[in-house]
C-alpha cells in the first residue's frame, strides 16, 4: 500500500485530532459559534447535494469505485464537491470553537487541502483509466477545488438524478458526527459559561 492508498483508506479518521483540539481548547462565543455553524452547515449542504446524486459509492475505504462519471449537480461546478464540503465543514467547526482564530482555521484548511490533493491524485488516475476521454474532457472544463461561478452544460449524457433518500442514507454517518460535534461544543459552551 502506497502513501496515497493509506490516506484513502484512513481519510475518515484524519479530522479526529482537529476535533479533539477544538473541543479541548474551545473558547466559545455566541458570534463565532453562529458564524462557524452557518459555514459548517453550508459545507454539509454541498456534501448532501453531492451524495444525493452519487450515493454511497463515495463511502468506500478499501478500493476506489465508480460506475458512472457524474458531471451534473455540484459536479458541474467542481470535480470534488464532497471534499470541498468537508473543508468548509471543518473550517466552520474551527471557527465555531474560536480556537486560535484565525490561525487554527487556516491550519485546518491547509491540512485538508494537502490531504485531498493526495486523494484526488489517486482518484483521478482511477477515473482516467475507467472513463478515458470523457473524464479528460471533464477534467479540463471543471476545476478540482475552486468552483466555477456558472456550470458548463452536462458533459455526460446519462446522469443520475437527485435522490434525497439516497443522499440521506449515504450521509447519515456524517450527519450524526456533525450533530454530535455541535452538541459537544454547545455543551462545553454552557459548561464553561
Amino acid at each position: 500500500m502506497n502513501f496515497s492508498q493509506f490516506v484513502f483508506r484512513f481519510r475518515s479518521y484524519t479530522p479526529i485530532p482537529f476535533i479533539l483540539v477544538m473541543l479541548y481548547y474551545a473558547q466559545l462565543t455566541f458570534f463565532w459559534f453562529v458564524v462557524g455553524f452557518v459555514i459548517a452547515l453550508f459545507g454539509e449542504f454541498i456534501r448532501f447535494w453531492g451524495v444525493s446524486i452519487v450515493g454511497s459509492e463515495t463511502r468506500t475505504t478499501q478500493k476506489l469505485e465508480g460506475t458512472t462519471l457524474v458531471t451534473s449537480g455540484p459536479y458541474a461546478y467542481v470535480r470534488n464537491p464532497l471534499y470541498v464540503g468537508n473543508m468548509i465543514i471543518y473550517v466552520g467547526f474551527a471557527i465555531m470553537s474560536n480556537v486560535f482564530v484565525p490561525y487554527f482555521p487556516i491550519a485546518v484548511f491547509l491540512f485538508f487541502v494537502v490531504q485531498y490533493t493526495v486523494l484526488v491524485t489517486l482518484e483521478e488516475e482511477f477515473l482516467l483509466k475507467k472513463f478515458g476521454t470523457e473524464y479528460e474532457q471533464y477534467r479540463k472544463r471543471v476545476p478540482r477545488f475552486i468552483p466555477l461561478l456558472a456550470s458548463p452544460k452536462t458533459l455526460v449524457a446519462t446522469q443520475p438524478g437527485f435522490d434525497a433518500h439516497k443522499g440521506w442514507k449515504s450521509e447519515l454517518r456524517t450527519l450524526q458526527a456533525f450533530v454530535l460535534i455541535i452538541f459537544a461544543m454547545f455543551f462545553l459552551w454552557k459548561l464553561r459559561s
